[in-house]
């Protein structure tokens, strides 16, 4: 199997072609995506970029302000933003109404998107959001609703889908009182009827327990109703904070009834890694925690680099530490540099510009087999710095409001205007087309040009990987703590991968010890040998690839 590289793509924005969207503007101001706009030119180019899978974020219904567009609304009270989180669902069994051309018939143009995309060579996963759900979930109808023979006069009760606070009303942080919930459902990470602002208010938990239940049920039957639509795999919202034991259970049904069906989790305590690999089932986990937190670290550290001492979690060692902590579930984590909860990394908060993004890109993108994970946008530089209503200006692009984003309006442009092959053709004479200046384009074709390489190329895919740090601390001009170089091969092939965390120019060479060629069983030749030294040269926070003789 080629390395899974999985693009994360929020219909409401793609194909949402507004040109001056409004601070906390409606759908009538602001527009949104439809499904119709993710056509084949679209899943064509997702498919030349490398990509395998579409990880379709914000599809099944949920809660909104808005009353047009064939939507119901829910109380703005408790809402987050005009357009409402995806993930504060209010029927598991529907999509959302705003992006279908036709919304009564929503699922049949969702069933359509799916099967353009299968026949595009690509696979869909979409979310599935077992901790909570909107605060009026079901008001709408639909089936196997949560909650609906509760017992509402006790706080905990095996048999109810939520939890309760007799007697005591809700109590919201924007201290509204046009929405009334008596008595309270639990809310957020604290089980709270006084959630705070900073929590998931808009949303209330579900009642798990550490043994079967009909909530195990009803939540199993939802995850079936999507893989039996021909769903290849679920991103997994907050594992932690759902029982193992449910997951286990869930998971192994739905796989030995949906052959080839994947599960991602979303997971942040190192710790259990291997217990959700292992014991739980699940293919892949987010390696926020791990790859991302080191990356962001070591890329903040030296942007800002005034000669102070380096931390190790600051220092590009800190990298071998990780992959070495991972161990044999490196395979299993799935790497990346953005999505809908992190900033964006050309942000001001982040990496500054995109063209800073190469040194980490090549680490988290080539570094082993485990997949990769695209944020819509991500690869025309989004940087993110949009104040958009709910959201506010932090580095992210919004969930929560209506709104059209740069970098996708150039990438649609792009791939509905440009002929094919554009990447290999001259873009200088597309800035018309598209909006992309020089800049733009250099980066888009870099970055392209990676994805595309890690997504074919059996050295990445399926390779073996060598650190060459360890080695190379005494080198001409290498510096253990801002340099990054390892090695992938396969076959006859070897890719030396050099990064550079520095924010100067690094000038190096690059020995490769015997043991490498041993370990990677390579050829010794006159040109490329252990007693050679390579020549690399990178520019700030960049990396490059040298393809070695063997």
């Amino acid at each position: 199997m080629d390395k899974p590289i999985i693009y994360q793509l929020l219909p409401r924005l793609w194909g949402n072609m507004e040109n001056e969207p409004q601070k906390n503007g409606n759908l009538q101001t602001n527009g949104t995506g439809k499904f119709s706009a993710i056509d084949k030119k679209t899943l064509s180019y997702l498919k030349w970029l490398g990509v395998s899978h579409v990880w379709y974020t914000g599809v099944i219904r949920h809660a909104t302000t808005e009353s047009s567009g064939g939507c119901e609304a829910s109380d703005s009270s408790w809402v987050k933003g005009k357009a409402g989180s995806p993930y504060a669902i209010n029927d598991y069994y529907d999509v959302n109404p705003y992006l279908a051309d036709d919304p009564e018939n929503r699922m049949r143009e969702f069933d359509d998107l799916v099967k353009r995309t299968h026949e595009s060579g690509l696979k869909v996963i979409l979310d599935f959001v077992p901790n909570h759900v909107a605060r009026d979930y079901g008001r709408f109808g639909g089936r196997n609703i949560l909650g609906k023979d509760d017992d509402r006069n006790v706080h905990w009760k095996a048999e109810n889908d939520f939890f309760y606070y007799p007697g005591q009303t809700l109590e919201l942080p924007s201290g509204k009182t046009s929405y009334c919930e008596c008595p309270a459902k639990a809310s957020g990470n604290n089980y709270s009827s006084k959630p705070g602002i900073y929590d998931w208010y808009d949303t209330i938990k579900l009642n798990y327990c550490n043994f079967h239940t009909q909530t195990w049920d009803k939540m199993y039957e939802i995850v079936r109703f999507w893989a039996a639509k021909g769903i290849d795999g679920f991103r997994c919202d907050m594992v932690e904070l759902v029982p193992q034991e449910f997951f286990e259970w869930m998971i192994a049904k739905i796989k030995n009834e949906f052959n080839g069906v994947i599960f991602i989790a979303e997971v942040y305590q190192k710790q259990k890694y291997a217990d959700y690999i292992y014991k739980t089932g699940f293919d892949y986990l987010y390696d926020k925690s791990g790859m991302y937190d080191t990356l962001r670290s070591i890329v903040s550290k030296n942007l800002n680099d005034k000669g102070m001492p380096v931390e190790l979690w600051q220092s590009a060692k800190s990298i071998t530490w990780n992959w070495q902590s991972a161990g044999t579930l490196q395979p299993h984590m799935l790497n990346f540099l953005e999505n809908h909860d992190e900033q964006r990394f050309a942000s001001d908060f982040f990496g500054k510009k995109a063209g800073n993004t190469f040194a980490a890109l090549y680490v988290s993108l080539f570094l082993n087999t485990s997949p990769f994970m695209i944020y819509s946008g991500e690869e025309a530089g989004e940087r993110g710095m949009d104040e958009e209503g709910m959201s506010g200006l932090d580095g992210r692009t919004s969930i929560y409001d209506w709104w059209s984003v740069s970098s996708l309006k150039k990438l649609y442009r792009l791939i509905h205007n440009v002929p094919a092959g554009y990447i290999n053709a001259d873009m200088t004479e597309i800035e018309h087309i598209t909006g992309m200046d020089k800049e733009d384009q250099l980066f888009f074709s870099k970055f392209a040009s990676a994805i595309r390489l890690a997504a074919s190329e059996p050295a990445v895919t399926k390779g073996c990987f060598y650190d060459l740090c360890y080695c190379n601390y005494s080198s001409d001009g290498f510096d253990e703590n801002r340099h990054f170089a390892f090695l992938r091969h396969y076959g006859s092939k070897t890719l030396l991968v050099f990064s550079n965390f520095s924010n100067v120019k690094a000038d190096t060479s690059i020995i490769i010890p015997e043991d490498a060629f041993g370990y990677m069983k390579i050829k010794e030749t006159p040109e490329f040998n252990s007693q050679s030294a390579i020549r690399v040269v990178a520019g700030p926070m960049d990396a490059e690839i040298i393809e070695l003789e063997n």
